[in-house]
């Protein structure tokens, strides 16, 4: 099964560093023609899993079908099953708040957590953000070990997404720190987004034989693969636009050169684009067809259905009905989606207490 497995992750990783995925001029959010959209499904019921959080960050699911979630900013991480029983299971040392954006945020379970039971997990420490590994076994958290450090901090853009892609590699999302000449240098790992092993080292293909997978990103905070194995990614923007982008190794997304789309030479567009009012993006998922992500300011859910390389025209739901949301992820085996606010951060204004958890069928 294991050599099986391995032959499934190297072809998909094949494919992600080498095809040619064609550029297209980047839609906004309510304009531009839409590629065909082969989804079946789309928003219907959404239903209350769990409340009482405090700015609940990271989401990844266990084997079981339960998920592990982190707040980030009491250190804390919980389990959480599809019943809505909630379950501290430890806090998550050395992490550190940057009285802003930073603290303990995106957290990843290893797709081999039957046998190694780790977790990886993206913090604000004091000497930077880093990605560490603990060991989860079932009951509590132990085992710290820092894996990737020298990633800068600040109050914000610090980033934060972590998952594991189709080809078993460990992906991280990295701000730029508050300092945007960061995202073009190939030398600093801010403003990035990095793909490594398991033990943090930068993994086999990587464009530039370093952690590095591909540069010129603000605010990154949401990743996924879409079913053909190509990465998407969403990204803040300063006060003109966000962006949806295809990732591919070794390309230039443009920040600061570029907000949105641009002409100059040596930098990829993004496939979509919003006004910062409208969406201010955090984490994105994939489920049948499209691209759900979530959105922060803008306090919706956008839809976005994918044909190959296209995105097609986006659609809002839930605008302003429950605030903040910054965490989407596909429940496994399912046509359903798991959706979280954090209404109790800064910009939310709400008490400790206030965010949810919230499943979303797909009719």
């Amino acid at each position: 099964m294991k050599s099986c497995r391995n032959t499934l992750v190297a072809a998909a990783a094949t494919t992600a560093l080498t095809a040619g995925l064609l550029l297209t001029q980047a839609g906004t959010g309510n304009a531009a023609p839409a590629a065909a959209d082969s989804a079946r499904s789309a928003p219907s019921t959404i239903t209350t899993v769990s409340s009482g959080w405090s700015i609940p960050w990271g989401l990844s699911w266990l084997p079981d079908g339960s998920a592990l979630i982190s707040e980030r900013d009491s250190f804390k991480l919980f389990k959480l099953t599809r019943s809505g029983t909630r379950t501290q299971v430890g806090t998550v040392p050395n992490v550190v708040t940057t009285s802003g954006e930073g603290g303990l945020m995106g957290l990843a379970v290893s797709p081999n957590w039957n046998t190694d039971h780790y977790v990886y997990i993206m913090h604000t420490a004091s000497d930077g953000n880093r990605i560490a590994r603990m060991t989860y076994d079932g009951s509590a958290l132990s085992g710290y070990k820092a894996i990737v450090t020298g990633i800068k901090k600040n109050k914000y853009h610090n980033g934060g997404r972590l998952k594991f892609g189709p080809d078993g590699y460990l992906y991280a999302t990295t701000g730029d720190a508050q300092t945007s000449g960061n995202a073009q240098d190939k030398n600093s790992l801010n403003g990035k987004i990095l793909r490594m092993t398991t033990d943090g080292k930068a993994a086999p293909g990587n464009p530039f034989g370093t952690l590095v997978y591909s540069l010129g990103h603000r605010n990154p905070q949401g990743l996924t693969w879409d079913a053909q194995g190509r990465l998407w990614e969403a990204e803040l923007g300063n006060s003109q636009y966000d962006e949806l982008n295809l990732i591919e190794a070794g390309k230039n997304y443009g920040w600061p050169t570029c907000e949105g789309s641009c002409s100059t030479s040596g930098m990829t567009n993004p496939k979509r684009q919003w006004s910062v009012g409208e969406a201010s993006p955090s984490g994105v998922t994939y489920a049948d067809g499209a691209l759900y992500m979530a959105a922060l300011r803008g306090e919706r859910l956008w839809r976005i259905p994918v044909d190959g390389t296209s995105a097609g025209t986006p659609k809002a739901y839930y605008t302003s009905s429950y605030g903040r949301l910054r965490t989407v992820e596909t429940v496994p085996g399912k046509n359903t989606l798991w959706l979280s606010t954090t209404n109790a951060d800064n910009n939310g204004g709400e008490p400790d207490g206030a965010d949810k958890v919230f499943q979303v069928e797909l009719k």
